[in-house]
């Protein structure tokens, strides 16, 4: 049933999936960017010659997919880039068994040795001195993990974005589902508080040669980084 109560007859799936391409043609040939609005479903309705569940339904999907936002009592609008759709496809295919935490380690070492390179090169100074705040801020709370986590998390996605190229940082954040299913079991495997600062000394290493604009230090150690990742995940038999 849609929201106003009509039924979605049978056969409904194939013009919904017709209008959500015809929306989405809608948005290109318009030139619509994020924030500008869709058409009303009645409007929608009338020029795809579709009944208006078929247009919410449509909305829905769109939605799902994160490409535009649907807010209760407004107009639909082109939603920003959000890495939210890949998130889901790569957290659905660990639970499935379709993909393993190394095949995504290694798509990630690929990925990030290179926005590591890609930001030495193109930080500004602000952004080197934001990537370098995640590593103290790590240091200064090691005797809180969770606090760690989420600096390290902010510490990788400042360095995608360093790497003004906005596909990397949407692949980066849609990574963060699988690391927050590993990063605890990583920091624990490192019992004593030597070896966890020596983690987060890497991250030291990687901002610092970032900060000096020196891309094959930079992809180095982040690499060292992704390795040892790896090494302590599989001496913990997750991997």
């Amino acid at each position: 049933m849609g929201r106003s109560g009509e039924t979605i007859e049978p056969g409904d799936g194939g013009l919904v999936s017709a209008a959500v391409g015809a929306i989405s043609d809608h948005i290109r040939r318009h030139g619509l960017g994020p924030g500008d609005r869709l058409p009303s479903e009645a409007d929608l309705s009338r020029s795809l010659a579709v009944s208006r569940s078929v247009v919410r339904e449509a909305l829905r999907a769109l939605s799902a997919l994160r490409l535009i936002d649907l807010r209760a009592g407004r107009r639909a609008l082109v939603a920003e880039l959000d890495d939210g759709a890949m998130s889901s496809v790569i957290a659905h295919g660990l639970h499935t068994d379709q993909i393993t935490i190394l095949q995504v380690y290694d798509v990630r070492r690929t990925i990030e040795t290179r926005t590591a390179a890609l930001a030495a090169l193109h930080r500004s100074d602000a952004e080197a001195e934001e990537i370098g705040a995640h590593v103290e801020a790590m240091r200064s709370q090691s005797d809180l993990p969770e606090r760690v986590m989420e600096e390290d998390l902010g510490f990788h996605r400042a360095i995608a974005r360093a790497a003004r190229n906005p596909v990397f940082a949407l692949i980066v954040g849609s990574f963060e589902c699988v690391t927050r299913q590993t990063w605890p079991i990583n920091w624990r495997s490192r019992t004593r508080p030597e070896e966890q600062i020596a983690m987060i000394d890497i991250h030291r290493d990687i901002a610092r040669a970032i900060a000096a604009g020196d891309p094959g230090r930079a992809c180095e150690a982040m690499a060292r980084h992704f390795d040892e990742s790896v090494r302590v995940l599989a001496a913990a038999g997750q991997v």
